[in-house]
C-alpha cells in the first residue's frame, strides 16, 4: 500500500517502522532487536539460579528466531555452560494471540528447571508473565515496556524504541533521508528497561554488567549474531 501511496505523491517523503518498502521518497526503519534481547540475556544469566532459562516466541518467523538468538548469545555470555529452552506458539498469526498456550508453555519451561522467561510473542506473551509471576519464577517483556504489568516480577522488558525512530523522522521532516534506516543499539533504537517497578531485581553488578555490554556492543567489539542473515543461531 505504501509503495502505491508513495508514487501517487512522488515529492512527498515517507517513513514506514518495522518493514522495508523500496521507493525513492520513503525511509525504511529497521531495528537490532538481537541487541536489545542480547542485553536481555545478560540479565537472565545474571539472575538465574538454576542456569536455565527459557524463550517464547510467538509464531515461528525468522524474526523472531532474530529475539530468541540474541538473548541466547547474551545469556551464554554469562552462563557458557547454561541451557536455554525454546518453544514457539505456532506458525500461523494466531499464535500472537493464545496467552493460554503461552502459560501452559510458561509452566512447562519451569518444570524444566527455566527460572527466567524471555517472551517475545505478542499478546500470547500476557499468558507467559502472567503464568511466570503466579510460578514465583522471573519473566522478560518485550517491544514496550511491560515491567509494570507484575512489579517485581518482571526482570526487564526489551524495549525498541519506536518513539525515537519517528522523533527522528518528524524532526528531519522535509530532509528525512530516504532508504533503510537501523535503529541500533548506539542509535537508541533498542534498550532493556529499569524503573521503579524492576528495580529491586537490578544489582548493581547486574547493571554494571549491561552497561559493559552496551559499550561492547557499541563499539563493535562484541557482535551480537543477527539470525536473519543466514537463518543460523551460534548461540543456541
Amino acid at each position: 500500500v505504501l509503495t502505491k501511496v508513495a508514487g501517487d505523491y512522488p515529492d512527498t517523503k515517507f517513513a514506514i517502522i518495522d518493514m522495508v518498502v523500496e521507493a525513492p521518497n520513503v525511509q525504511s526503519v529497521v531495528f537490532t532487536e538481537e541487541q536489545g534481547s542480547y542485553l536481555a540475556g545478560v540479565m537472565a544469566g545474571m539472575a538465574s539460579e538454576s542456569g536455565t532459562v527459557g524463550f517464547i516466541g510467538g509464531m515461528d518467523i525468522p524474526l523472531i528466531r532474530k529475539f530468541e538468538c540474541g538473548f541466547a548469545q547474551g545469556f551464554k555470555s554469562v552462563q557458557p555452560e547454561g541451557s536455554l529452552v525454546s518453544n514457539y506458539t505456532g506458525t500461523t498469526p494466531a499464535a500472537w494471540n493464545d496467552p493460554v498456550k503461552g502459560g501452559e508453555l510458561a509452566r512447562a519451561q519451569k518444570s524444566q528447571g527455566a527460572d527466567v522467561i524471555y517472551a517475545a510473542a505478542g499478546g500470547t506473551g500476557i499468558g507467559v508473565l502472567q503464568a511466570a509471576a503466579d510460578e514465583g519464577i522471573l519473566a522478560i517483556g518485550v517491544d514496550s515496556n511491560q515491567n509494570a504489568l507484575h512489579p517485581g516480577q518482571i526482570l526487564t522488558s526489551m524495549v525498541k524504541r519506536v518513539d525515537n525512530a519517528v522523533f527522528d523522522a518528524f524532526t528531519a521532516g522535509t530532509d528525512l533521508e530516504p532508504g533503510v534506516k537501523v535503529m541500533d543499539l548506539a542509535a537508541g533504537g533498542v534498550d532493556v528497561a529499569i524503573d521503579d517497578n524492576n528495580a529491586e531485581l537490578v544489582t548493581a553488578e547486574m547493571q554494571a554488567a549491561v552497561d559493559e555490554a552496551k559499550a561492547a556492543i557499541a563499539s563493535g567489539e562484541v557482535t551480537v549474531h543477527d539470525f536473519m542473515t543466514d537463518n543460523a543461531c551460534p548461540a543456541s
